[in-house]
């Protein structure tokens, strides 16, 4: 009896992918249930399960781009042991001549000093030669490799982004002092209460929750020539993975408590990590919020994630001398920048939203206090 492997369905959108990785090779015996491949399709990577145990064939070719559907394995169910492999005292054994010594190596006779010719002053003529340089080919200079279904996607999406919006950005700075402040002070009764560790992303979350309910007209986006006002707060996190930027959701975040926010951002990466993120973990979201800075950068312009109307730009902190009551103070300085769609939000309306931000991120314990 033979069981065909097919590419699962991993979304409604979804009707194709490449099989990015083999787990296992052509005539392996797997078990039932057990990983063999890798789907990359153009939003996540997905994982191909063995349905039945047996000896494998395989049909299609790693690399291969491949419908939602199509058969890419055979397993033969009458094959459910692997052939044993002779063991490696048997294998030995059987080695001719294991045990001969090998004959000792004669070392060739070598010109090792230059005989001088009869005018003494003329050069000892050399018996080592310069190597020639090998040449490089133009191939060896460079590495090109098909762009990935996800990578492409990414790159559809910002490109689209960027034709079918009014991009806008505006900025800000916030000082983290405070945020600072707090987390050194409750870090170890949160995470003996909790098991996470205090971030500031949860801040920053809760911090565009409440500037969301004040200023509403960010939370809407563009549906043809309707303008949806959403009521909900689920926040998008963008987090950069080998294979590429994605951005999974955090649900309902304005009943969510601080704890709740670090616990979702630490179960996605390591889905991340695992190469098991859905489709679902992605889809819903109604800001998303970037953080550049832990790679670093000090300014930027983030580009929007469609549908979506509006993203928050999150940069490194770094001590800069501020005017502080009448004095010159050191501050840990972090900028802010706000991209949205100049069709549905207008310039009073972002940098009011952004100012907020700043506000509740200034003096966190504005956020105890219900809008």
């Amino acid at each position: 009896m033979t069981t065909e492997v097919k590419v699962p369905t991993v979304g409604e959108s979804i009707t194709s992918g490449v099989l990015a990785n083999w787990c296992v090779n052509d005539g392996d015996v797997v078990a039932e249930g057990q990983h063999i491949f890798d789907l990359e399709t153009d939003k996540i990577t997905a994982e191909g399960l063995a349905e039945s145990a047996g000896k494998i064939s395989l049909k299609v070719e790693e690399g291969a781009e491949v419908e939602i559907g199509q058969v890419v394995a055979v397993i033969d169910a009458s094959v459910t042991t692997p052939k044993q492999k002779p063991s490696a005292k048997k294998a030995a054994s059987k080695a001719p001549n294991s045990e001969k010594k090998s004959a000792p190596i004669k070392a060739s006779k070598t010109r090792t000093e230059v005989p001088k010719t009869k005018d003494d002053s003329a050069p000892e003529e050399s018996i080592i030669s310069e190597p020639k340089p090998t040449p490089v080919s133009k191939d060896a200079r460079t590495t090109r490799k098909r762009m990935t279904p996800l990578r492409k996607r990414i790159a559809e999406r910002l490109v689209a982004a960027q034709h079918e919006t009014a991009h806008l950005t505006t900025f800000n700075e916030v000082d983290m002092s405070a945020i600072i402040d707090l987390r050194k002070k409750h870090q170890e009764s949160f995470v003996a209460k909790y098991q996470v560790k205090l971030g500031f992303m949860s801040f920053f979350v809760k911090a565009t929750v409440r500037a969301l309910k004040e200023v509403p007209q960010i939370n809407t986006q563009i549906d043809g020539d309707t303008i949806i006002q959403n009521h909900y707060y689920d926040i998008g996190i963008a987090v950069g993975s080998e294979k590429g930027l994605v951005v999974p959701v955090i649900r309902d975040c304005d009943s969510t408590n601080f704890a709740g926010i670090e616990k979702q951002i630490l179960d996605y990466a390591e889905k991340i990590r695992a190469g098991k993120i859905t489709l679902q973990d992605l889809e819903g979201g109604v800001f998303t919020i970037t953080n550049g800075g832990i790679y670093g950068s000090l300014l930027s312009t983030p580009i929007l994630n469609p549908p979506q109307s509006a993203i928050l730009g999150m940069h490194t902190i770094k001590e800069r001398p501020i005017a502080l009551d009448g004095q010159i103070v050191l501050r840990p300085m972090m900028n802010l920048a706000l991209s949205y769609d100049h069709r549905v939000i207008d310039g009073k309306e972002a940098v009011t939203f952004l100012v907020k931000i700043k506000n509740f991120l200034e003096d966190p314990t504005l956020l105890l206090f219900a809008s």
